[in-house]
């Protein structure tokens, strides 16, 4: 088995050969440790660093600098809302974001996982909602690099306040 534990820059692999590909999920690419197929049946396994989201057209190389292998964003079904409206975009990221959920945000268009929950309400907005299969790629989200838990302990510094007179 191919074990893929590095990301290669462009610049990096300029005198490589890319070996295969792989085409992936959204759900699989933010996993650092996962058995995939590449697209010609070969077996491998992601042994990369935690924490971050792997995007299409990214490169994976093995250890031994033998394999090359890009990533593919994989069509899904996702809901997408285009719009010429910045202030309406923006409204509808607003809400979609409040709720967690991954978004793809680019110009004129938000993109999200299809749900159909979500779509009622962002038609709700009165935005159009197309449910359609295309690549997913999410922000990243500002967190990306750090692990990010809802659980809050004394992480957060204490302020005393002034007592009341």
């Amino acid at each position: 088995m191919i074990v893929l534990n590095r990301r290669i820059s462009a610049a990096d692999s300029a005198e490589q050969t890319i070996t295969g590909t792989v085409t992936l999920s959204v759900d699989s690419r933010i996993k650092s440790r996962l058995r995939v197929t590449l697209d010609d049946g070969r077996d491998a396994g992601l042994m990369l660093e935690r924490g971050h989201l792997l995007r299409g057209g990214e490169l994976l190389g093995d250890a031994d600098g033998v394999h090359l292998v890009r990533v593919l964003a994989a069509a899904e079904s996702v809901s997408t809302v285009r719009c010429s409206d910045p202030l309406l975009l923006a409204r509808a990221a607003y809400h979609l974001g409040n709720r967690h959920v991954p978004l793809q945000i680019d110009a004129g268009l938000l993109r999200y996982q299809h749900d159909y929950v979500l779509d009622d309400m962002v038609r709700g907005l009165g935005l159009q909602v197309t449910v359609e299969q295309a690549p997913f790629e999410p922000e990243a989200g500002a967190y990306q690099s750090a692990p990010h838990s809802h659980a809050h302990g004394n992480d957060h510094p204490f302020v005393r306040m002034p007592a009341a007179h």
